[in-house]
């Protein structure tokens, strides 16, 4: 092995430990109740007072349970898919101008995870 070789070994050893660790993947109950559910709740059944109820959300029309929706949502026509879900939670105000939801979920991943979380089937 030549001398340029051994110079560099440690050099690529020393910088491999100065990656930084790969972060675990996000937690889904762990990120709604950080993101979302000081307004919402997924508890079948559940009382909604701020936002209304996501449990069984999935595949449902938007502003179909009982929740003093805004007209802008009632009036979306919108579908909750996981594509749709995403797409709102990434700009609520850009997909449905008008909505009184405000709050974005701008980084992708942890919009993954909450669609994820979200579209599980309820639990009782």
């Amino acid at each position: 092995m030549n001398r340029k070789a051994l110079l560099l070994i440690p050099a690529a050893a020393l910088m491999a430990s100065a990656l930084p660790a790969a972060s675990p993947a996000p937690d889904g109950a762990q990120l709604f109740q950080q993101r979302c559910a000081s307004c919402h709740s997924v508890t079948p059944g559940g009382r909604a007072v701020l936002a209304p109820n996501l449990a069984g959300l999935l595949n449902r029309k938007a502003a179909a349970t009982t929740f003093n929706y805004s007209p802008a949502l009632k009036a979306s026509n919108i579908v909750w898919t996981r594509a749709n879900l995403d797409r709102f939670l990434s700009g609520p105000g850009r997909m449905v101008p008008g909505t009184r939801m405000v709050i974005a979920v701008s980084d992708p991943a942890q919009r993954s995870v909450i669609v994820n979380f979200i579209a599980r089937p309820p639990s009782r």
